[in-house]
């Protein structure tokens, strides 16, 4: 997730909210006390994609009153969380790169999809950067600091597992990828729970007391159903899954923060992550799991506090992050899984180096059609960065991708990047979302414009897949000869976040045209969800800090979702080459 909007912090102290103490009691880590079996949250029994059925928000009348982010128990009373379904949402045509095409779909080459920004949290660590969320408060577009969302991340992903199944009964997926950021804030906890539920594990979605496992929905341990086996699924790295809130490198109080039982405490200072966490004067809460609404306490200036407020420390709460690497107790975890592949992409190669550790590898995801995926690591590495939410690529990853887009193109396949942040995206139409440049931290050794004049020196490139804004957007990297060596052009693709709104993941069929284009159909699908799931609730709760933390306007009725139908000419010997390939359409 891009964080830069939560160190965006106001000057005007926002007024404290009453807070609560939270007494030492409950389970241990093991979740309930009890015998009783896990629970289950299946969901609905129909299943659309976008194309078939939309969720969309239902406007909120004027004179409506403002309520403040934590206010969770009013979103639903006020409107502020209510959806419908409308008709589905058609896909546009893209011919940008091929205005000649009839982009007749001759047969399917390979199926995939791709999910990001899950921002699996522990609402209840004592590490996490709340007050700033509440601080903010309404428009000030600081939902990744706070947001009822964290009540039930790992339900809203197992939903959207159940949901990828049943696609998958009707039309087979070659492979997935998640796209980064699977967690909030770097954990050892986060990650497993993300594991576990693509593995079809038991979940214990709390910790320290495990408040309320055996009374609260988003607390009580539940059978994840996890992904079909039949489908493996692959991984990139986010800012997010190695950085504290995905914005400072670990240091030693951050480490202590996660398995201590002190809230943390830490300065309020705008646009300076790592200043505001060297400072102290503001304990930054955690989220009540013995609530329906997740009643937020230990959260405000130090003075407000007779004593530090505390919590039960929990070590399974641990930094994955080092102080000399980022990245590989973070991929040594998808070692241990019972879904395919063993590693998720990762291989040994990837754990040999205990410095730097780029998590970059490829793959071919189906040996019958010469597609190649190259997973790019393009996030900091290294401490004193100055914005770890930015792209960055070092020397030795540079050349890696230009070796790898090489290969792929002496291999005459046809290729996919697949990164967490992308490269040069343009605005979201349907939101004032930040569209770069993003390859601009000291760090890297490439700009945005640099990295385009590489990748448009490669015309079997199809794509750029990416995550990180949490957005649906479609981005035409045109060729800089157009007229000439139309192939050069490349699309670039992101899917918006299961976290927040919309909480979509994203499907791509690519198939061969009559004319000899590549069509590449992009499809968004919402979760299902069953009526007063944790997963339905977290929905409203995501449109309802949507429009309280000004992300969408509260007059918006739209799905933000996009579909569309994007063709890319391919060079003449690649189109001799792909013509015999592909599965004919029925």
């Amino acid at each position: 997730m891009n964080v830069r909007n939560t160190f965006r912090l106001l000057a005007v102290i926002f007024a404290l909210i009453p807070l609560v103490q939270l007494t030492a009691c409950g389970h241990g880590s093991g979740g309930g006390g009890d015998d009783s079996p896990p629970v289950s949250w299946p969901i609905s029994s129909q299943v659309f994609t976008t194309a078939e059925q939309q969720v969309l928000p239902i406007a909120i009348a004027a004179g409506t009153p403002q309520i403040d982010p934590q206010a969770v128990s009013l979103y639903a009373q006020y409107g502020y969380s209510a959806w419908q379904t409308g008709p589905g949402l058609g896909y546009v045509t893209r011919l940008d790169f091929a205005p000649g095409s009839s982009a007749t779909n001759a047969a399917r080459l390979l199926t995939f999809f791709t999910m990001t920004d899950v921002h699996i949290v522990d609402k209840e660590s004592p590490a996490q950067p709340i007050y700033l969320g509440l601080k903010g408060g309404w428009g000030s577009n600081e939902s990744s600091a706070y947001s009822p969302i964290m009540l039930s991340t790992p339900q809203v992903l197992d939903a959207a597992v159940q949901t990828i199944n049943v696609l998958h009964q009707r039309l087979p997926f070659d492979f997935g990828i998640s796209l980064g950021d699977d967690i909030n804030n770097t954990q050892y906890n986060e990650l497993r729970w993300f594991i576990d539920v693509m593995d079809g594990r038991v979940i214990t979605p709390s910790s320290g007391a495990n408040l309320g496992a055996n009374t609260i929905d988003y607390q009580i341990p539940f059978q994840a159903a996890g992904l079909n086996k039949a489908i493996s699924w692959y991984q990139v790295i986010g800012n997010h899954d190695q950085f504290w809130s995905g914005a400072a490198y670990e240091d030693t109080k951050t480490m202590n923060a996660h398995v201590g039982s002190t809230i943390l405490d830490m300065a309020y200072i705008p646009n300076s992550p790592s200043d505001a966490l060297n400072g102290t004067g503001f304990y930054m809460g955690v989220l009540l799991g013995s609530t329906p609404y997740g009643d937020i306490f230990g959260a405000g200036p130090e003075a407000s506090f007779p004593t530090p407020p505390m919590v039960v420390a929990d070590a399974n709460r641990r930094s994955l992050s080092t102080s000399t690497n980022t990245s590989l107790n973070w991929m040594r975890e998808f070692f241990t899984t019972t879904s395919n592949p063993v590693g998720h992409g990762f291989t040994q190669s990837n754990l040999n180096d205990t410095t730097t550790t780029d998590a970059c590898y490829s793959f071919v995801p189906k040996a019958t059609v010469p597609i190649k995926v190259i997973v790019l690591d393009d996030t900091c590495k290294g401490p004193g960065q100055a914005n770890y939410a930015t792209g960055c690529l070092d020397t030795a990853r540079l050349t890696w991708l230009e070796n790898e887009l090489q290969a792929g193109q002496d291999a005459k396949q046809l290729m996919i990047v697949a990164a967490h942040v992308p490269v040069n995206p343009i605005a979201d139409p349907n939101n004032a979302v930040y569209a770069g440049p993003f390859f601009i931290t000291p760090g890297t050794v490439v700009n945005d414009a640099q990295l385009l004049a590489i990748l448009h020196a490669y015309p079997n490139l199809l794509m750029w897949i990416a995550g990180h804004r949490h957005v649906n957007v479609v981005t035409p990297q045109p060729s800089p000869d157009p007229v000439n060596h139309p192939e050069l052009a490349f699309w670039q693709v992101e899917t918006s976040s299961l976290r927040d709104f919309p909480q979509e993941f994203r499907t791509f069929d690519i198939r061969r045209n009559t004319d000899k284009t590549i069509s590449i159909i992009v499809t968004d699908v919402d979760p299902a969800v069953a009526p007063g799931s944790p997963a339905a609730k977290s929905r409203g709760y995501a449109i309802g800090a949507a429009r309280i933390y000004g992300t969408i306007p509260l007059t918006d009725t739209g799905s933000h979702a996009y579909n569309a139908e994007l063709v890319k000419q391919l060079s003449t010997q690649m189109q001799g080459i792909i013509a015999g390939y592909g599965t004919p359409l029925q």
